[in-house]
């Protein structure tokens, strides 16, 4: 069995780019997404550079997903050496008017398909004493989120979660890390309609490429938690700092309709 970098999210967005920048150190990849489409391409532009990547369509919001993934990653002679857990998706809107069944689906994928393949692969890494997990989280971790409420709730585990394992693995030789960027330009902002919304116009934005890179560098640094902008940690540490009345206000303003 050869170790792999198991990626999900890589359709698109900070995982295809984490995707990138894991391939440079030469491990197989396993590309995990809903559309085939584009996972495709980026297995065939690794390939290209030398790296042996497989692209795997699975809906992690199905309750085999771990089991699919791990029976292919065996058909195909791997194990999980680094898991990076980048798969997720938001509801907006009040969450009385929004679908329920969208709400379940969002947990299903934010919080419990990254706790089970976490849980899955992490023993084995433990056994080996190498590799480790990447968390894709939010500062939107560090406040409640009306109009996005599942959403902000979910990243709020994460970076929970992702915590209280790296504690528990320290002085293994595996890592869990919480990669917590902030606004950033993908399409996930068009999907759910947050993209029009006061926080998305004056947020300053980042950039996939740059995030993926600080994140995928804190991670080898073994560091538990990676927040890549200035800005970003001002924001957390003044979430932190002010009444949480005052923070949720803010964040009801700020996630209202431009126009509203």
């Amino acid at each position: 069995m050869n170790p792999a970098i198991v990626v999900t999210g890589a359709s698109s967005g900070i995982g295809r780019e984490l995707a990138r920048v894991a391939a440079r150190e030469g491990a197989a990849m396993v590309l995990i997404g809903l559309s085939q489409a584009n996972l495709d391409d980026l297995a065939s532009e690794l390939s290209a550079g030398g790296t042996q990547a497989r692209a795997l369509s699975i809906d992690l919001g199905n309750r085999d997903a771990g089991q699919q993934i791990e029976g292919k990653l065996a058909e195909a002679g791997f194990y999980c050496d680094v898991l990076v857990n980048c798969a997720g998706f938001g509801v907006f809107g009040p969450a009385t008017e929004t679908d329920p069944a969208q709400h379940l689906k969002l947990l299903d994928v934010n919080v419990r398909a990254l706790t089970e393949l976490t849980l899955r692969f992490l023993p084995g890494m433990l056994a080996r004493k190498r590799g480790g997990v990447i968390n894709v989280g939010s500062i939107t971790s560090s406040a409640p989120g009306p109009r996005m409420s599942t959403y902000f709730a979910s990243k709020a585990y994460v970076g929970s979660f992702s915590a209280a394992l790296a504690a528990e693995v320290r002085g293994t030789g595996v890592t869990v890390t919480c990669l917590c960027p902030g606004v950033v330009r993908t399409a996930f902002f068009d999907r759910c309609r947050v993209g029009k919304t006061w926080l998305f116009k004056l947020a300053p934005r980042g950039n996939a490429p740059a995030i993926a890179e600080a994140g995928w560098r804190g991670f080898r640094a073994g560091k538990r938690l990676v927040v890549p902008r200035l800005i970003d940690r001002i924001i957390i540490a003044g979430a932190a700092l002010l009444p949480k009345s005052v923070v949720l206000w803010l964040v009801t303003a700020l996630m209202t309709p431009a126009g509203d």
